[in-house]
């Protein structure tokens, strides 16, 4: 992919972002679903919750990096 512009990766990565927070969300209502019936939230449901949160926070700042305001300055020069 070569001229490809960071800012075009950076829009990619913030659309997987927001797949990953959806899906974050999905495993959370689940859990709270199962606490609400009585029960205990499955505890390996939770886990992955927390991993792909974790993702998805290191694909928020990969987004920041390649799009974020400092680009704009570093664009500028001295």
């Amino acid at each position: 992919m070569v001229g490809t512009d960071p800012s075009d990766i950076a829009e990619r990565l913030a659309a997987i972002g927001e797949e990953l927070a959806d899906l974050a969300i999905d495993h959370l209502r689940e859990a709270t679903a199962a606490v609400r019936a009585g029960g205990q939230p499955d505890p390996v449901l939770t886990a992955e919750e927390k991993r792909i949160t974790r993702a998805r926070r290191a694909v928020e700042k990969a987004v920041q990096l390649l799009d974020g305001p400092g680009r704009d300055l570093e664009a500028e020069g001295p």
